[in-house]
């Protein structure tokens, strides 16, 4: 797994407090460039739903077909924690190299922060 630069991977450790903080009404907005391609609804789109997705295996929607990088990825039992799912988001392609998701990413760790509070818990917001 190719990791991020050194940089990316501090400012992640120190906003780690600020992922706890999100802000779930500012996550919806945020979730607006994931929309074309993922739901919040038990639905794949072009890319798998993302509902219940904090906690959840990766590449583990059983009726989705990940592309071989994901599948790769997931080897080993990794789970969709709030800090991998905020490294993946700064840059989907650095992180799994050959993934199918063309999103190059999130550059605003409030924004990452504020997606994932959504993520947790869109159906109230």
């Amino acid at each position: 797994m190719k990791r991020l630069p050194a940089a990316a991977a501090a400012f992640l450790c120190l906003a780690a407090p600020a992922l706890a903080e999100g802000d779930a009404v500012a996550g919806k907005t945020v979730f607006k460039k994931c929309a074309p391609c993922h739901s919040t609804e038990p639905v794949n789109r072009v890319g798998p739903t993302l509902a219940g997705i904090v906690g959840r295996p990766v590449a583990s929607v059983g009726d989705y077909r990940y592309s071989a990088a994901m599948t790769a990825f997931a080897e080993g039992g990794k789970m969709w924690n709030e800090a991998l799912i905020a490294e993946y988001l700064m840059s989907p392609k650095a992180m799994v190299p050959g993934t199918a998701m063309a999103f190059a990413g999130l550059r605003k760790i409030e924004d990452i922060a504020n997606l994932i509070a959504y993520l947790k818990a869109p159906a109230g917001h």
